[in-house]
């Protein structure tokens, strides 16, 4: 369980001038985001100079569409077309914000949604042991809708293969299912009319008791990643069919696992004792230690994505902020200052006025983004596709019912996605389209897009019901 101090000589007062109610990125510089990935950021979502020019030598952002197809028609670049940066700005001014569009509605929560790699398929994962996944090609047809198996509590994480022909689903049991994608039977009950095998990530002796939280697959699909709540990260070798590593790697749930870039020789993990610690799996069997350890949370770590370059990582915190992480800012010791407070729990507690602006004293992120919640359940954060946007932004969603949308350097909240009555645990923007899908408890799994569709959006799910339970678990 995550914890507070109440002793407010422990961490510094680090509220920064460019801190809202809704919007903010803390910092020495509130204007903008001084560091490398600034610069990388602009490099990929830029536009050419000469696409942007009022007069020569002056350039004006953002530069019109417009002026920017006129530029493109003239060659001003020499290029004769759009650079990959040049189509990331005109695409990134295009927010997925008009909708929604219902794309599934359950009668039970909504834990997981996330497009595959290409933008074809959409999993959604409910906690009424249910999984479909989605043709988004075809008309959001449903192509697999899945029974799940053995499950305890609800669908926590899925992966899909990165052949797509393969999903993988946890829950709060040491045993992880696979199911086969590419088959035709569309409904898939588990070993009735299709086999859900089962994947045993306990030790030898198969008594042990834990759930797992998180699930990856590596990037050449012959492995799993999965973080437990004994603490634990496990790596299982499909090929053999057993588990092959298992390392004691926190001090508490191990929330949040992904691999840092496609090599898949990097994994970093999130953890409830606020730490994301960085695994060389080249160094697991010899040294049995994390390459390094970031510290700045002051609560447990829900969620970690990587930008995919090996170096930068976003994390969502049980302390309502999301930070930007570089790895090679990381130390070989954790400082645990034991920030403690019993009394507070996240699960069904609103997130204590004093400690919002609290600061960990060996703070070592790039930026820290409020205004969104984190509270009641893990909910995830995300970099918005390179493709479109350049990671321009990072987006996330909350536990007051929205989807909010950053802007990666300034900090400033851009978009604010308003329809679900209960926390908003997963949101995936489409790797192409200027489309994202948000999932909430509610039930709802719901699309956005620009410009939109002719469809009138859908109006709020207001099934009755919907009050939650003070006395029940969540995650």
């Amino acid at each position: 369980m995550s914890r507070l101090n109440k002793n407010k000589s422990i961490c510094s007062d680090g509220s920064a001038s460019n801190e809202s109610s809704s919007s903010g990125i803390t910092g020495e510089r509130d204007d903008h985001l001084d560091h490398e990935i600034a610069q990388l950021t602009k490099l990929r979502s830029s536009p050419h100079e000469l696409l942007g020019c009022v007069v020569p030598g002056r350039m004006r952002l953002p530069v019109s569409t417009v002026r920017m197809l006129v530029g493109r028609e003239g060659n001003y670049s020499g290029r004769g077309r759009f650079s990959s940066a040049d189509g990331c700005h005109v695409l990134s001014r295009y927010l997925p914000t008009k909708g929604p569009w219902i794309v599934g509605r359950m009668k039970s929560r909504a834990y997981v949604s996330q497009f595959s790699a290409d933008g074809s398929l959409l999993i959604a994962g409910f906690q009424g042991s249910h999984i479909r996944i989605y043709d988004v090609d075809r008309g959001w047809k449903v192509k697999k809708d899945i029974s799940a198996r053995m499950l305890r509590w609800t669908v926590t994480d899925t992966s899909l293969s990165p052949d797509q022909l393969y999903l993988v689903y946890a829950s709060m049991s040491p045993i992880i299912h696979i199911v086969t994608v590419g088959s035709g039977t569309i409904e898939s009950i588990a070993n009735v009319t299709e086999i859900h095998y089962g994947l045993n990530f306990s030790s030898d002796n198969g008594d042990d008791e834990f759930g797992i939280f998180s699930v990856k697959f590596s990037t050449d699909g012959r492995e799993l990643v999965a973080g437990t709540s004994d603490c634990s990260i496990c790596v299982y070798d499909l090929g053999a069919d057993k588990l092959s590593l298992r390392i004691p790697a926190h001090q508490s749930d191990v929330n949040t696992v992904c691999f840092a870039d496609e090599s898949g020789h990097l994994i970093y993990s999130g953890s409830d004792d606020s730490f994301i610690k960085v695994w060389d799996r080249r160094c697991f069997v010899a040294k049995g230690q994390p390459a390094g350890i970031l510290m700045g949370h002051l609560e447990g770590i829900t969620f970690i994505d990587s930008r995919g370059d090996g170096r930068y990582l976003i994390s969502n915190g049980k302390d309502q902020t999301t930070k930007l992480w570089d790895i090679r800012k990381m130390s070989s010791n954790a400082i645990n200052l034991g920030l403690g407070d019993d009394e507070w729990d996240y699960r069904w507690m609103d997130y204590p006025e004093y400690a919002r602006n609290l600061k960990h004293p060996h703070d070592q992120s790039l930026a820290t983004y409020k205004g969104h919640s984190v509270l009641r359940t893990l909910v995830r954060c995300y970099f918005s596709p390179s493709y479109s946007t350049g990671q321009k932004y990072i987006y996330t969603g909350s536990s007051d019912s929205s989807v909010y949308i950053y802007d990666l350097v300034s900090g400033a909240q851009v978009a604010k996605l308003d329809h679900h009555e209960a926390p908003v645990r997963d949101c995936s923007w489409h790797p192409y389209y200027p489309m994202m899908i948000s999932s909430a408890w509610d039930g709802d799994v719901v699309r956005w897009e620009f410009p939109g569709s002719d469809e009138a959006p859908a109006s709020p799910n207001k099934r009755e019901g919907r009050i939650r339970r003070r006395n029940l678990l969540y995650l």
